[in-house]
């Protein structure tokens, strides 16, 4: 079967983006500004680092699964996703900043559960000669 465009998209961005952020994320580190903003959550700057780096493994996986058609990478994304957007929202003191990012996430939930979507990540069957 062939992969849905919306897939391909969706797979590619989130590798893209994944692998853009690294460095970028890495050099935020040591800067002052960001480990301020960081510092104002509930949650210790150690464990929101983890997960930064926990969502960037995540999103990287997964786009690379969607893109062979594993159904766990789908759903491996919008669930750890919504958890991202929970974790910000009772812990982010700037709430309006996660609205993109649920928007995105809508609208790739809505492609990756489509009826489309659904017979890509359907295991298909090998036919086997007796």
């Amino acid at each position: 079967m062939k992969r849905p465009t919306s897939i391909s998209v969706i797979a590619w961005f989130l590798i893209v983006t994944s692998v853009i952020a690294l460095p970028f994320q890495h050099r935020s580190l040591s800067d002052p500004i960001a480990y301020e903003l960081l510092s104002r959550s509930v949650l210790p700057v150690s464990v929101q680092i983890a997960l930064a780096y926990a969502g960037l493994a995540m999103s990287l996986a997964c786009g690379i699964g969607m893109l062979k058609g594993f159904d766990w990478s789908r759903k491996v994304y919008v669930g750890w996703s919504v958890f991202g957007l929970l974790i910000g929202l009772f812990t982010s003191p700037m709430k309006l900043v996660l609205i993109p990012g649920a928007l995105i996430l809508a609208l790739f939930a809505y492609f990756l559960f489509r009826p489309q979507a659904n017979a890509w990540f359907v295991p298909q069957k090998v036919a086997v000669d007796a």
